[in-house]
Formats: structure tokens, C-alpha cells, sequence
């Protein structure tokens, strides 16, 4: 996968437009493509340098030319909430017709926009830049390849923090409340800040219960963690 972060200057688009001739900024919570109107939907959150600033940005967005619905969901103080649906722009086609996709929020300030794209080859990626670059002003913040061996070793992570809360799981209420107590009251700290003793009174127990209970707890924990330094260091 081809990860890239752009911020982009699309001529086509009204939130874009809408920054330009007024002190707001729109963050995209939530976007989708509808493939039949070849429209895009978005709820926004819009920052206004003050209630004047949002009221005239927003009459400006509700009356662009591109703006194909508008909703003002929630509003305070110099600060809104929307639901837009847009005509596709330039650039969404040309990513979305080499097979690109949003791998992050929008967030649109100044006349630019913060994009984040991938795609699944470095041919479509670049190929999609070139397309871009005819049509509309971009420059690229970051680029980075996430490869097959960086999927697996997170995937191997993940595995490896699952095996370990599963040994967590795996103790019994008895031990986990007396790990838990142990730690509580440092009696893993050097130096201890409490006793076998002492947690024997807590529990209403004897000392050597209370010994066997840690060390029933510990070996659980400390084995399932060892076998994740083991993956991590694979």
C-alpha cells in the first residue's frame, strides 16, 4: 500500500472556495461516495473566526454553485455542524478512477485541503499524481510504502497482545485480585513497600497462601509475556 498526505488546492471545490473569501475551517468527521449522482456526502464540523465569520462562510458554501444539498445539523456560538453533499470534483475522480481511496479525515483551511490517499501499487500512485497535476495545485507532505512485511509484523503484534490478554483472562479471580493488591501496595518495588504479611491480613489469609497465589499469577502473566518478546523479536 502507497500512503500519501497531500494538501490540495482543488479548483472545483466549494468548501475550498469557501475558505477563500472567508476566516473558517471545515473538518470532515464522515464522507461517503454515492456511485449512481456521483456525489459526495459529508458531515463537517465548521470553525469560524467569530459568529459573523461562520454565518457568512456558511451562506457562501449554501449558495456555491457545486453545492448540490445543504444542512445545518447544530450551530454554536461561532461554531456548526453540517451535512453537504457536492458534485465529484476533478480530483476525487481522478483518485477514485485509479482505484485510490481516503485513508484520512479532511481538513480544509485557507484555500487547501489536508488529503490523506492510498493505493494499493506505486504505478496507480503515480499515475494519479500525474493526473492531478494537470488540472489541479497539490504538494505532497509525505509518502510512505507500507509493505507486506510491515503488515505482518503488525499483524504479528496484534497476535501477540492478544495472546497476553488472554493469559490475563486466565486468571482466576483469587490471583488476579492478589496481583492487583500487590502492586497497589508495592510489594514488587525495591525496595517493598509492603509484605507477605501484610497482604495476608487483606485477604484474611496466611502468608504462604497469599505467596502461592502470586506466584500461580506470575507465572501465567510471565509466560505469555516472554512469548510475546519472542514474537516481537522475530
Amino acid at each position: 500500500m502507497i500512503d500519501i498526505s497531500m494538501e490540495m488546492e482543488q479548483h472545483d471545490c466549494p468548501f475550498i472556495d469557501t475558505t477563500l473569501d472567508h476566516d473558517i475551517a471545515f473538518s470532515a468527521t464522515h464522507w461517503t461516495f454515492d456511485e449512481t449522482d456521483r456525489t459526495l456526502e459529508t458531515r463537517m464540523v465548521v470553525q469560524g473566526k467569530d459568529p459573523g465569520a461562520l454565518n457568512n462562510g456558511l451562506q457562501s458554501l449554501r449558495d456555491h454553485p457545486n453545492m448540490y444539498d445543504f444542512q445545518l445539523q447544530k450551530r454554536w456560538k461561532d461554531t456548526a455542524q453540517i451535512r453537504t453533499n457536492i458534485d465529484e470534483t476533478d480530483a476525487m475522480e481522478r483518485i477514485r478512477s485509479n482505484d485510490g481511496y481516503i485513508t484520512g479525515p479532511f481538513y480544509i483551511e485557507n484555500g487547501s485541503e489536508l488529503w490523506h490517499v492510498g493505493f494499493d501499487t506505486t504505478e496507480a500512485a503515480d499515475e494519479t499524481l500525474s493526473e492531478l497535476d494537470r488540472r489541479n495545485e497539490f504538494g505532497i507532505i509525505s509518502r510512505e510504502s507500507l509493505d507486506d512485511v510491515i503488515t505482518q509484523e503488525s499483524i504479528q503484534s496484534v497476535v501477540a497482545g492478544l495472546d497476553l490478554v488472554s493469559a490475563c483472562r486466565n486468571l482466576t479471580e483469587v490471583e488476579e485480585k492478589t496481583l492487583k493488591t500487590a502492586v497497589e501496595l508495592g510489594y514488587f518495588e525495591t525496595p517493598r513497600k509492603t509484605t507477605l504479611d501484610d497482604l495476608a491480613d487483606e485477604f484474611d489469609v496466611s502468608a504462604p497462601a497469599v505467596s502461592k497465589n502470586i506466584r500461580r499469577g506470575q507465572k501465567k502473566i510471565m509466560s505469555s509475556a516472554v512469548e510475546t518478546l519472542n514474537s516481537v523479536e522475530r
